[in-house]
């Protein structure tokens, strides 16, 4: 196996740990956000839906067609101090802000050392 593919193969179990993690942690179950949405130019389409929307809806779908086609990957990637942010602000508990900070910083390791 190539690392190439390893590193996609790491990464597709990685995004299977973040739906889990969210879906345990109630942060999966929500609205589809409205096709306008993911137009928003800003940072974790801030400006348009909530941080686990854009986990669910662009963040998680971004890689899996990145998996799929065994495409390039970014060159790196920060995506966990927004989400510890974001789950301290939205008062979720402190079992489940590790865990999903664990998960997240996960992917954002294995892509960053791709």
């Amino acid at each position: 196996m190539s690392d190439e593919v390893n590193v996609h193969a790491q990464l597709a179990g990685a995004l299977r740990d973040l739906e889990a993690t969210m879906k345990a942690t109630d942060l999966w179950r929500m609205d589809e956000p409205a096709p306008e949405a993911f137009n928003s130019q800003q940072p974790f389409c801030i400006d348009t839906m909530s941080l686990a929307q854009w986990l669910r809806f662009v963040f998680i779908a971004r890689l899996e067609v990145l998996i799929d086609n065994e495409s390039q990957l970014p060159a790196k990637c920060e995506v966990a101090p927004a989400v510890e942010a974001y789950l301290v602000q939205e008062g979720v508990r402190a079992k489940d802000r590790l865990l999903m900070k664990k998960v997240v910083e996960d992917i954002d390791r294995i892509i960053s050392e791709s």
